[in-house]
């Protein structure tokens, strides 16, 4: 992401500042995990990155200089995926993936239903 620019107000303006191919790939990553999300979803800027947020942040996404990123807000999450997500960079907070390849579209999947139940289930 270019940082030479003012902070982004919205997720378009951040993706608008993204060069490619890293903007197309997040989009991409956007238009899944918005088919995924209750309606009643709204995407945030949180800590400088699009997020979407049901009841309380779900996901994140964001682009770097060298890769993409994948924030499942779960460390927990993340640690139960481990055989699935052997192909990838991962951390305590993040699944990191080349700028021009999404992430595989089964995982994210598998990520925003988890994480829709943890934040649905969460104080019951």
């Amino acid at each position: 992401m270019r940082t030479d620019l003012p902070a982004p107000h919205s997720v378009d303006e951040y993706l608008a500042n993204v060069p490619e191919p890293a903007r197309s790939t997040l989009e991409t990553i956007r238009a899944q995990i918005r088919a995924l999300v209750p309606a009643d979803a709204t995407e945030v800027l949180s800590y400088g990155m699009p997020a979407f947020k049901w009841k309380k942040a779900l996901v994140g996404y964001a682009a770097f200089s060298n890769h993409c990123s994948f924030f499942p807000m779960s460390a927990a999450l993340i640690a139960s995926m481990a055989d699935e997500l052997r192909n990838y960079s991962t951390a305590k907070g993040t699944i990191r993936f080349p700028s021009d390849q999404p992430l595989d579209s089964a995982i994210i999947a598998k990520i925003v239903r988890a994480r829709l139940e943890q934040v649905s289930t969460k104080g019951k």
